[in-house]
């Protein structure tokens, strides 16, 4: 809600209807083209003349808050760059004042006896550790389930002297180090065979570590920095040069790879080894260091105490050569804990005299902040990054909520902790899920974040750039705009590997998989293009740009070559042969330049054939061994063979060309603009090899204007077009493997599939206008569509969609609707299920399937069906029964729930009708067959054996049971019949006794069975008496 001083503002007044009135004022162009700028004066006229609220002083006010800089004028994108800032400050605001809503809390199952010394989050797993004083080290799933625990073990004291006092994860590394009150810390695998081997032990440190911390460099991770907090007041740090190839350094006599590497702390701070350094210093005199950071932001160590004289301290790295410079902050009492926010630069520290200060690393006089309304010492602080908040705990287990920007208290916990005296209490949140971890001793409680209201579910932080599908992992990988890559599992849509920083801090722009499917090569807007395995090793940079930043549109990789496009006219072309280094530099294109823009996309048929699309919708066809363009698919008669040179060539043949353009497919939006006329996208069709002999389509693309066009690409023409999605100025599309369903999505978050299995298979006299057969219409996002992908998965046809809207979408192909990657409820696609939203179409009425339309569209224009964008109200159908089948909610986990969180309605999911009273199911195995009703039964005629079986069986049917006759028995088999007789008597089988009392009267043989068990007791009394009985001191006494 706007507060006084900005319901004043007009901007603040203003409606959805006056800011498009601002806009009209700046969209109309002058006679030089350029876009309209205005001056203060014209400006506040104008405005005020067309909007008809506020006044001019009001807009001569708007206006000076936009020209911050005193040009005199301002554009209609300076006016809506200041407005929206205004809004996402207003946004961020919101969410930072939003007071977390907490699900009940939780106490996991018993893992520890002891006190639990850390908490950590594994990263890339998804699974989280804990670790206690006696060595005991759990290990939690993703929703906190205890999977398994395990008892590390250390060769300089025994079992029942073993005290752990700190474990962290290397992240970048697959590595957890423990440290251990013998002054020894640990190095553990998590990749090897052994669980939790060790690899590298150091010992000998100068005093007991009791506080550990690890940083890496999100940008060149073999740079990493672990921080160690001793009993003594010593802060030490030991630096690693390269930490993806070692972290230290092996001892070349040794040829045992799987033994522990010993190194003593001495030959650290020597140098002895080159991978790594050591630095130190010791500001906090005697006193035990709590806490320590490394800041990368800042390279600075910060540590706490509980002194009063260096309660805060900041070491500045200058230089590895060099020692820290130290910087101390004092408090009253003392500190117990720290916590750092690189956006706000702000470090926070709990304070045992029950404050919470927060502090600028440069001013050393006061804190910035100070928070009050703890009673009893503070123990732990964590920020919660996102929303600026700051989490705080006290010793009388009060858990309170801050808003660092009003440094107020939002929120007050407290009643729901285990009652227990004198405790260790750790705090760790994780953000990504909302996860709290809190411990008391040994015992560790879960507190979960609810989900907001009205929040979409999210597969990244920033927009989706690509989805590619591995079929030999059978996961889904992602890249998303903040340069990080994610792996899913596509039988749950669960994450399951995370890849920050890929490209430092550029926005990766598309993905491919070489042929193996075990090197994954990602593109950057910094102009390089990398090689990675799946365990986050870049193996080689490709020098695609050539030091300059650009952006890369798509990468093909075959046998030979590595083909990049997107930013120049010309292919930008890597021979596999030259990837014996890490830097790989571009090869020359043999086949020169003839695009007249910029290259965008391309699509590969093997054995040779390449053809590449421009921003300007040039199609140029290429034989890839030669690397010479053969022809330009033309919208008109097909062009000749193109000369292998330079652009002069290409230039007289466009000009000996006659201009033979037919008349485009209707379009009532009027012509194509010739700015986004581009070609986006690039597909060969499967499986048409026939058709394109005899003069069909084998070859689609798509671009400007919502058109998609089928091509011949032997004769260099187009053999159909339609418009796909009207009034939208660029598309995607993908095809599936199998050349039958053609998926196309807009920049408004439509999909769309189509059923192109039998379209433009032959050649006609005039290209074809006809849409195919219109499958599905979908909204799975809400913001543009960035990529789609199909993929087959189980014997069943997927499809991936990325969006900038941050989601990940997986749908079956031709629909509907999976789930979100990412989202809280997993899917489970190994189970089949169908349900209906009957009750929920009943409940909204004015969505609901499609009216029946003809087989055939004809021209009838395919975006009648859109709701949106032509006006129409969904209908219901008559034929059918009124449901709308979807997957299992066991399956699909989307429900309704899930249509409202992603602003869905049901008239945004449409099927298309049955057609001649059949349908062909969408997916499953059973996908081919067709479903229609079954003819009618006539009368069966009964066979003469079954009205006459005296005439085939004889006597045996006589009976009411026919019974088969007896076998012949030869010799042999009646002397084995015999000898199994006599095998099998029952007086050999049973004992003398238990036959002889089925004889006996009942009564009498109860008796007997008394008597048996108590002459039985008696003897084995009697058996005992006399014996030797073992005495305390070892000898025997006769008894």
């Amino acid at each position: 809600m706007a507060t006084a001083k900005e319901a004043e503002l007009l901007e603040c007044r203003l409606s959805t209807e006056d800011f498009k009135k601002l806009q009209s004022l700046f969209l109309q162009t002058d006679a030089s083209g350029k876009a309209v700028s205005m001056g203060r004066v014209e400006f506040a006229e104008r405005a005020w003349a067309t909007v008809g609220r506020g006044s001019r002083e009001e807009y001569e006010h708007l206006f000076d808050s936009v020209d911050v800089s005193r040009e005199g004028w301002v554009d209609w994108r300076g006016l809506a760059s200041f407005l929206l800032l205004g809004l996402s400050e207003k946004e961020e605001l919101v969410r930072a004042a939003s007071v977390p809503r907490w699900s009940p809390a939780r106490l996991l199952p018993a893992a520890h006896t002891g006190p639990v010394q850390s908490m950590a989050h594994l990263g890339t797993s998804g699974r989280y550790l804990s670790a206690s004083k006696e060595g005991t080290l759990a290990v939690w799933s993703e929703d906190l389930r205890l999977l398994k625990t395990h008892r590390l073990a250390n060769d300089s004291v025994k079992p029942k002297d073993l005290w752990v006092t700190g474990m962290v994860v290397l992240t970048n590394v697959h590595k957890i180090a423990v440290s251990f009150t013998s002054k020894e810390i640990y190095f553990y695998d998590l990749l090897s065979k052994q669980e939790f081997s060790c690899q590298y032990k150091v010992h000998s440190l100068r005093h007991t570590p009791i506080s550990l911390h690890y940083w890496h460099h999100p940008q060149r991770p073999e740079q990493a920095v672990l921080s160690i907090g001793g009993v003594a007041g010593q802060v030490s740090g030991l630096c690693f040069r390269s930490a993806l190839i070692s972290l230290f350094e092996r001892p070349s006599v040794s040829d045992d790879h799987e033994s522990v590497v010993s190194i003593s702390w001495a030959e650290l701070q020597q140098g002895c080894h080159r991978c790594c350094y050591t630095v130190t210093h010791a500001a906090h005199g005697a006193h035990w260091v709590r806490t320590v950071r490394f800041l990368g932001t800042l390279e600075a160590f910060a540590s706490c105490s509980s002194a009063s004289q260096s309660s805060l301290v900041l070491a500045w790295m200058e230089n590895p050569t060099t020692s820290l410079r130290v910087t101390s902050f004092h408090t009253e009492k003392g500190l117990a804990g720290l916590d750092y926010h690189p956006g706000l630069n702000l470090i926070a520290t709990a304070g045992l005299n029950n404050q919470v200060c927060l502090w600028n690393p440069y001013l050393v006089s006061k804190p910035v902040g100070v928070l009050r309304g703890h009673v009893t010492s503070v123990v732990a602080v964590q920020f919660m990054v996102a929303k600026k908040q700051l989490i705080s705990f006290s010793k009388d287990k009060v858990l309170r909520v801050w808003d660092v920007a009003s440094q107020l208290c939002l929120q007050r916990v407290a009643g729901i902790f285990p009652k227990t005296p004198e405790c260790k209490t750790l705090l760790f949140f994780y953000e990504e899920r909302s996860h709290l971890l809190l411990s008391f001793n040994g015992t560790v409680m879960l507190l979960q974040t609810q989900k907001e209201a009205g929040r979409r579910e999210a597969s990244h932080d920033s927009a989706v750039t690509c989805a590619l599908y591995n079929s030999l992992f059978r996961q889904v990988i992602s890249s998303d705009s903040s340069s990080g890559v994610t792996c899913w599992l596509m039988d749950t849509g669960q994450k399951l590997k995370q890849f920050p920083h890929c490209h430092g801090d550029a926005e990766i722009t598309t993905m491919a998989l070489d042929e193996t499917q075990t090197r994954l090569f990602t593109a950057g807007t910094d102009g390089a293009v990398k090689v990675w395995d799946f365990n986050g090793h870049c193996h080689h940079r490709l020098n695609a740009g050539q030091g300059v930043a650009v952006e890369i549109s798509q990468i093909l990789v075959l046998k030979r070559t590595v083909l990049v496009f997107g930013w120049e006219r010309m292919v930008t072309v890597f021979r596999l042969n030259m990837f014996s280094q890490y830097f790989v530099e571009p090869s020359e294109w043999k086949g020169g330049v003839h695009h007249r823009d910029d290259i965008l996309c391309a699509a590969f048929r093997p054995p040779k054939s390449l053809v590449t699309g421009g921003s300007d919708g040039e199609i140029i066809a290429w034989n890839n061994s030669t690397e010479n363009a053969l022809r330009k698919l033309s919208l008109g008669k097909p062009c000749g063979l193109l000369r292998c040179g330079s652009d002069e060539a290409s230039r007289k043949a466009s000009a000996a060309r006659p201009s033979t353009h037919h008349e485009p497919c209707p379009n009532p939006a009027g012509a194509e603009d010739p700015e986004c006329c581009g070609v986006s996208r690039l597909v060969f069709l499967e499986g048409r090899k026939g058709a394109a002999v005899s003069g069909g389509a084998d070859l689609v693309s798509c671009g400007g204007s919502g058109t998609v066009r089928f091509w011949n690409a032997a004769n260099s023409c187009v053999v159909g077009e339609f418009v796909a999605h009207r009034d939208s100025r660029s598309i995607v599309l993908t095809v599936d493997s199998m050349g039958r369903y053609l998926a196309t999505a807009d920049m408004d978050g439509w999909l769309k599939v189509w059923d192109i299995q039998g379209y433009c298979l032959h050649a006609g006299e005039t290209v074809t206008n006809q849409a195919p057969l219109l499958l599905s219409t979908l909204r799975p996002h809400i913001d543009c569509v960035t990529h789609l992908e199909t993929c087959v998965h189980g014997g069943q046809l997927y499809l991936l969609s990325a969006s900038a809207d941050c989601s990940l979408v997986l749908s079956y192909l031709p629909g509907p609707i999976v789930g979100v990657f990412g989202q809280e409820v997993h899917w489970r696609l190994g189970e089949v299920g169908r349900a209906t939203l009957k009750d929920e179409r009943l409940a909204n009425p004015e969505c609901s399937v499609e009216t029946a339309a003809p087989a055939v569209v004809g021209e009838t224009d395919p975006e009648q069906a859109h709701p949106d964008r032509a006006g129409a109200v969904c209908s219901t159908a008559e034929e059918d029964d009124g449901q709308l089948h979807i997957p299992d909610e066991r399956v699909a986990v989307q429900g309704r729930s899930f249509i409202k969180g992603h602003g869905l309605r049901q008239c945004d999911i449409k099927e298309h009708p049955y057609m001649n009273g059949a349908q062909s199911t969408a997916i499953g195995t059973f996908r081919e067959l067709r479903l229609e009703e079954l003819e009618p039964v006539v009368k069966l005629t009964k066979p003469d054996f079954v009205l006459n079986p005296h005439l085939y069986f004889g006597k045996t049917w006589d009976s009411s049971t026919p019974t088969p006759p007896p076998p012949l028995l030869t010799s042999d088999s009646r002397r084995t019949r015999a000898c199994l007789k006599a095998a099998f008597d029952e007086r050999s089988l049973f004992p003398k006794d238990v036959l002889e009392q089925v004889d006996w009267p009942p009564g009498f043989r109860r008796c007997t069975q008394k008597v048996t068990v108590m002459r039985n007791y008696a003897r084995a009394i009697s058996r005992n008496v006399g014996k030797p009985k073992a005495t305390l001191s070892g000898g025997f006494k006769s008894k």
